[in-house]
């Protein structure tokens, strides 16, 4: 158990890769992200939602990157191999605790991996959310509103669930109120 925390403390050295491609200053790490995506979890307010399964597909679902680090579509890795170092790197990990939580936590994560249940699919919506408010404050703190557009333009048509479009909208609106505001600094500079 104690290598498992060990390997899974990990998480909170590894950087966003997307971030770090981007050159921001300080970025999150895994760890940061995957804890704002269990915030959200615990935060949904649908009542067909099991919020604890969310909770807990939102701790396991980038757990693999402690050890693969995060690889992100510019690194040329297909989806199947990341996949598959992700997969190999989960059972490890998982080979270090007790077999029910064994099974549990791998069963998690492929859940996650395969979008099977409405849980996974919503909490793949947090993991989008999660990265398009995070690059509006990276906007927000560089004073560089539309500088992370891609993060944004990735997303499109991605969300689905009601609580997570009236957020997608409100920080659509704020971020527009941001470039906007960029605009008009920029011109009276």
């Amino acid at each position: 158990m104690l290598r498992f925390m060990k390997l899974i403390g990990q998480l909170k050295r590894v950087p966003r890769t997307g971030w770090v491609y981007r050159n921001v200053k300080d970025p999150e790490s895994v760890s940061d992200h995957m804890y704002r995506m269990a915030m959200m979890s615990l935060t949904i307010t649908d009542p067909t939602v099991d919020r604890d399964r969310c909770i807990k597909l939102a701790l396991v679902h980038d757990m693999a990157e402690c050890i693969v680090g995060d690889i992100a579509p510019s690194d040329n890795v297909s989806k199947e191999e990341k996949h598959r170092r992700e997969k190999a790197t989960v059972r490890h990990l998982t080979s270090l605790l007790p077999e029910g939580l064994r099974q549990e936590i791998f069963g998690l994560w492929e859940e996650y991996e395969n979008r099977s249940s409405p849980e996974a699919r919503l909490v793949k919506q947090f993991d989008l959310l999660e990265m398009i408010l995070q690059a509006h404050e990276y906007e927000e703190l560089e004073a560089s509103p539309g500088r992370l557009q891609e993060f944004f333009d990735s997303t499109s048509g991605a969300f689905h669930h009601p609580d997570v479009l009236q957020l997608v909208s409100s920080l659509s609106e704020e971020r527009g109120r941001h470039m906007t505001d960029g605009i008009k600094n920029s011109v009276n500079s």
